[in-house]
């Protein structure tokens, strides 16, 4: 069973920064594909990041490119997302999320439990 860990949420200023890490654990396909979404306040879940696990191959919401950043450590099982110039509009519940496809072409995700960033002055 996956297991995803979320840290580094908290309330910051605008224009501040923060920085989240999730820990995967278990048996972990090693071609898989890591992100963060995140849940706005009266909005669904939107894409923030992902990355994948073989060339490190990144996507971006339009909304955070240029401030954000995604990172994995494959040794590790962790991904990381470096937030800058962080914006009111920015602030939800960030959620951990991998994702693999099996050799039997079987779709699998798992989430974290989510962790929270407010920008707020």
């Amino acid at each position: 069973q996956v297991r995803l860990m979320e840290s580094g949420g908290g309330l910051v200023q605008p224009g501040g920064s923060l920085r989240l890490s999730c820990a995967a654990s278990g048996s972990i396909a090693s071609m898989n594909v890591m992100g963060w979404y995140r849940q706005g306040p009266g909005n669904q879940r939107e894409l923030v990041a992902t990355i994948t696990s073989g060339s490190s191959l990144t996507n971006y919401a339009d909304s955070v490119k240029g401030r954000f950043t995604i990172s994995r450590d494959n040794a590790k099982n962790t991904v990381d997302l470096q937030m800058n110039s962080l914006k009111p509009e920015d602030t939800g519940v960030y959620f951990c999320n991998i994702r693999w496809q099996t050799s039997s072409r079987n779709n699998y995700a798992v989430w974290g439990q989510g962790t929270q960033v407010t920008v707020s002055s």
